[in-house]
Order: structure tokens, then C-alpha cells, then sequence
């Protein structure tokens, strides 16, 4: 079973899915500013974290399947999912199979969109550095995720962000992105899903086409989306904030498109 930690006692259990290159710490700015009507159920994906490689190619629908795996042993069977990046791929691909388990589904700086053909042979060219350069390729990448306008203010969270990826096992991130090179287009999950679906989205994300994606969002009530001004991690450039939205929308409502 994937490693995982479960935190608080709150009657709502919030599933919490981080993204490539990272683990279940990277909640740990978020987590204080969360409502303590939530329990937090974090996960370390197969290949991150204290978690074993699964697959040669883990696709996202493989690591659904070990997600619920973890909520079957404890017996849960509606909460709230949210994931980061990959982890919101997953979230799709769980959404997509088990959607009687999610009472509310959240896209956390990620896309219900596949990769156009240009990213796809971005990540096959990663395969090898991945694999005989592992540390050049994280130190290259990360500091591309944050927003470039705050990279002074940032750069402590910087420096945890590339100290988490570099404890990845690179053999589990390169098994991940073979299996995100195989991923599809997942909107049909968001037009049929009847639960509650958030998306929060950064306005400087380089890993994620926001303009695209919430443009393309399906216009249904139960859909709401934000955009901060931020990079791809919201969790560690905007926690209180996405918490503070988190909280509200999955516990009350709001209207239905704000921007911060």
C-alpha cells in the first residue's frame, strides 16, 4: 500500500494528491491555515516519497487505483479529493472510474486537458536525463514553476521545492512521466461529474495552460474556478489564500468565477 499520513479529526475527510517530483510534506505550509472541519488524508504517489515504483509506465489511472486502495482500508467512501499537477491527473482518472467516492473534486494548479503534441515530446526528450542526470533536470526545472516576479521572496520555497524533488526516486519519476505522456483529454469527467468540482489555477504557471483551460472550463453551476497571481505552487507561494478558498468552497459557496 502507498505511504500516507492522516492528520486532524474534522468530520470532512480531505484526500490531499501532490504532484510529480514531489511528496505528502508539501502540504505542510497549507495545512495550519486548513479548517479544522477537515481531516487530511496525505498520500505519497508510487515513486515519491516512501512509496514503491508500481510500473514501468505508471499512467494515472494505475495510481488511482493504489489511491483507493488507501481509502478502501479505511473504509472511506465520500470525500473530498484534491491533487497537485500529476496529482490532479490522478484526481481525473479517479474521478473518471470511482466518481461515487468524491463528494467534491479540486484541480490544484493541474488540467483536465492532455498534453498537446509539443509537451508530450518534451517529457519522452526527459526520459534520458531523467534517468543519467536526475539532479541537472530537477535544478533546471523547478525554479521555472514559481512566479518569476516573486523569485526573491520565493526563494526559501525554492529551495524546498528542489530538496523535495531531489529526494524523488528518479526511477519513480521517470515511471510517472512515461504514464503522463500517456494521459487523455479528461473534460468529459468534468461535464459529467455532479459533485462539486473547484479549480484553482496560478496566472504565472508555466507547467499549466490556464488561459486555456478555465476558458474551456464546461459552464456548469457546479464548477468554480479561481486564478492567483502566483506560479504552479500554490501551496507553497499562496497557502493561506488556498486554503482560505478551499475552506469556503468545499465547506460553503461563493460565487462562481473570482480573481485574486
Amino acid at each position: 500500500m502507498l505511504n500516507y499520513e492522516i492528520k486532524g479529526h474534522g468530520k470532512e475527510m480531505l484526500v490531499l494528491l501532490h504532484g510529480f517530483m514531489e511528496n505528502l510534506s508539501i502540504w505542510n505550509d497549507m495545512e495550519p491555515h486548513l479548517s479544522e472541519n477537515f481531516s487530511l488524508l496525505k498520500i505519497d504517489l508510487p515513486g515519491h516519497g516512501k512509496s514503491e515504483i508500481i510500473a514501468e509506465v505508471q499512467t494515472m489511472e494505475m495510481m488511482a487505483e493504489e489511491v483507493k486502495k488507501v481509502l478502501d482500508y479505511h473504509n472511506l467512501q465520500k470525500v473530498h479529493l484534491l491533487g497537485h499537477s500529476m496529482g490532479g491527473y490522478i484526481s481525473l482518472g479517479f474521478a473518471e472510474k470511482y466518481p461515487e467516492y468524491l463528494k467534491s473534486l479540486t484541480l490544484f494548479f493541474s488540467s483536465y486537458l492532455a498534453d498537446d503534441e509539443e509537451k508530450k515530446e518534451q517529457r519522452i526528450k526527459s526520459y534520458r536525463i531523467i534517468k543519467d542526470a536526475f539532479p541537472h533536470y530537477v535544478r533546471a526545472g523547478i525554479p521555472n514553476l514559481f512566479n518569476p516576479n516573486e523569485r526573491d521572496i520565493l526563494e526559501g520555497k525554492i529551495e524546498t521545492a528542489l530538496e523535495v524533488a531531489l529526494s524523488t526516486n528518479n526511477m519513480g519519476a521517470l515511471a510517472s512521466v512515461k504514464g503522463m505522456v500517456e494521459r487523455t483529454d479528461k473534460k468529459h469527467v468534468l461535464e459529467n461529474l455532479d459533485t462539486k468540482i473547484l479549480v484553482l489555477a496560478g496566472k504565472h504557471d508555466n507547467a499549466v495552460k490556464t488561459e486555456t483551460m478555465i476558458k474551456h472550463l464546461p459552464d456548469r453551476t457546479n464548477i468554480k474556478s479561481y486564478i492567483l497571481d502566483c506560479g504552479h505552487n500554490g501551496h507553497w507561494e499562496k497557502p493561506s489564500i488556498c486554503a482560505e478558498i478551499i475552506n469556503t468552497e468545499l465547506l460553503h459557496n461563493l460565487p462562481k468565477h473570482l480573481v485574486f
